[in-house]
């Protein structure tokens, strides 16, 4: 019953995703308006633990229009709303090279509350970007030639 509002496809093409996380988001004003209109970017978008808080970075939610002198900064800097014991076990995972927490989709819950999924990711290589394409394209010319092959 989640109503997704936008993914991340870049996540997807980038990181190899090694576990995931659904976290709330602290919102202020017209935010959530905005958010329900699906004025949300979060594309080149990141997490970091800053003082035992998971903050997010580069998310752009669109001013609502009908907010006036109400609305915030569009790009700012905010909280990801985890237990203290989930950002402790982050903290950990992230000490080890190389990984990243990067926002995969965000969506309501069946309660109505805004939430991201966050992802612990590893960053791609570029051999590992086309070895994905790879097999892409090999699985695309066998169902094509199945397809093909169930019409005679």
């Amino acid at each position: 019953m989640n109503k997704i509002i936008t993914t991340n496809r870049k996540a997807f093409r980038d990181y190899h995703i090694l576990e995931t996380i659904e976290c709330g988001i602290e919102l202020k004003g017209s935010e959530v308006k905005s958010i329900r209109e699906g004025k949300i970017n979060i594309n080149d978008s990141f997490a970091r633990i800053d003082g035992g808080e998971v903050l997010l970075y580069n998310a752009n939610i669109t001013p609502y229009t009908q907010a006036s002198y109400l609305n915030v900064e569009p790009i700012r800097q905010r909280k990801l709303l985890l237990h203290k014991r989930q950002i402790n076990k982050l903290s950990m995972q992230l000490a080890q090279k190389g990984l990243t927490l990067v926002p995969l989709k965000a969506y309501f819950n069946a309660r109505g509350f805004v939430k991201i999924e966050l992802a612990l990711a590893k960053g791609k290589k570029l051999y590992d970007k086309r070895e994905d394409i790879k097999i892409r394209e090999a699985d695309l010319a066998v169902r094509r030639a199945m397809k093909f092959r169930i019409k005679k």
